[in-house]
């Protein structure tokens, strides 16, 4: 038992006895605005070049955060993130006015992870240090590459000197620091992105996230991809790229705890890991989504994705929700598979059952282990993806 202090806020440190105590309960805060618009991003982000009303969507924020902690009382936040969008657009009393809303509504862990996500341009960088007095303690860089022509195709606002200024800005202000990496470019050959990741892990990072480009329906990228004009590399090809980014990570003290992200002990994503352990959340701004539990039952949330349409719905009184459902036992099956085979650790089978008797058939589960897709943990009662496994997950969820 103790306190802490956020934001000018006070709240006891209580355990929590609803929910998924054992998994933890976030928070999520989605900041949907942008410099620019990615050519590959399929996120609810948008750019406002007439400026954003910072004080109003505050406003928003801090009251969707009160009607949701009505909704989920003695709850113990382990995690609040704030992803977008690009949150680094927040000004600083932006972030510690939303956090003051997160301990007003909730008990707050002393040591609760506290993530920003933030683009490495010199601008962004320069709020490090006033987003650590506002209470943020973890902050994710999108660097995304160390390469210019790559980070110009990717239509990022930053150069690879800025990235590294900025990796280098947030380890003064941050004891944590993860950055992210995309690969399997167009023409990416194994030597060129071996050499990139090689001096990414050179900087000594106790966080990667390696994402392999994937082609969003309804982005630039997609069209480009229609037409013929953007060539990614085939699947043997990336599969390769995936391999090299295990060994390298691997070799560097970073092991694979998820499919695109590594970590040293005990500094993988609290936050993250809450989502793929099937945790309860609750999720606030436009495009933000929930997992609660009400009355025994699983509720999935999704509030609206225009910024606007959402603020004046908060305004007016409204909750800002565009839907609400109570998921069936056979659905939170689905979504803990979903989510939890992309860990390494796997999903534990008790835990299925527990949901409301969803469990895969055993045949499909000693098939998928015969060709060597899954490995399946009799005294731990859990089934875990394998290396290969990972490669063909959608196959594999499927399967089950």
């Amino acid at each position: 038992m103790g306190t802490v202090e956020v934001a000018g806020s006070r709240r006891s440190t209580v355990e929590a006895s609803v929910g998924t105590p054992d998994v933890g309960f976030g928070v999520y805060i989605h900041w949907p605005f942008c410099k620019a618009k990615c050519p590959y991003c399929d996120f609810n982000s948008h750019v406002r070049h007439g400026g954003v009303d910072q004080a109003g969507f505050a406003q928003a924020l801090t009251a969707d955060l009160a009607a949701m902690a009505q909704r989920t009382p003695g709850r113990h936040v382990t995690s609040i993130f704030f992803g977008g969008g690009t949150p680094s657009l927040m000004e600083p009393a932006t972030v510690k006015t939303v956090l003051g809303a997160v301990y007003a509504g909730w008990s707050v862990d002393g040591d609760a992870e506290i993530t920003l996500e933030a683009n490495p341009t010199s601008v962004e960088a320069r709020n490090f240090s006033d987003y650590r007095a506002a209470g943020v303690n973890r902050v994710s860089v999108g660097v995304q590459s160390l390469d210019n022509r790559a980070l110009k195709f990717l239509g990022r606002q930053h150069t690879s000197e800025e990235a590294l200024a900025a990796v280098e800005l947030a380890r003064r202000a941050f004891d944590r620091v993860s950055f992210d990496l995309i690969y399997a470019l167009p023409g990416q050959t194994m030597e060129a992105w071996g050499e990139q990741l090689s001096r990414a892990l050179a900087l000594g990072p106790d966080h990667i996230s390696a994402y392999q480009l994937t082609i969003e329906p309804e982005t630039p990228f997609a069209d480009l991809f229609e037409k013929g004009a953007l060539l990614v590399p085939e699947d043997d090809a990336a599969a390769d790229l995936y391999d090299l980014t295990q060994e390298l990570c691997g070799r560097a003290g970073l092991a694979a705890y998820e499919v695109s992200n590594h970590a040293r002990a005990g500094a993988e994503s609290r936050h993250n890991l809450l989502y793929w352990r099937y945790g309860e959340y609750v999720g606030a701004g436009p495009g933000a989504h929930s997992r609660i539990l009400e009355d025994g039952a699983r509720v999935a949330i999704d509030t609206v994705k225009s910024p606007e349409a959402w603020r004046n719905a908060i305004a007016s009184g409204a909750s800002g929700h565009a839907s609400e459902r109570r998921l069936t036992a056979h659905e939170c099956g689905q979504e803990m598979l979903l989510m939890g085979l992309r860990l390494s650790e796997g999903v534990s089978l008790d835990r299925l059952e527990e949901l409301g008797g969803y469990v895969p058939q055993q045949a499909p589960i000693d098939a998928l282990v015969a060709i060597g897709l899954l490995r399946h943990d009799l005294a731990a009662k859990k089934i875990q993806a394998t290396p290969k496994g990972r490669l063909v997950l959608n196959s594999v969820i499927a399967a089950l």
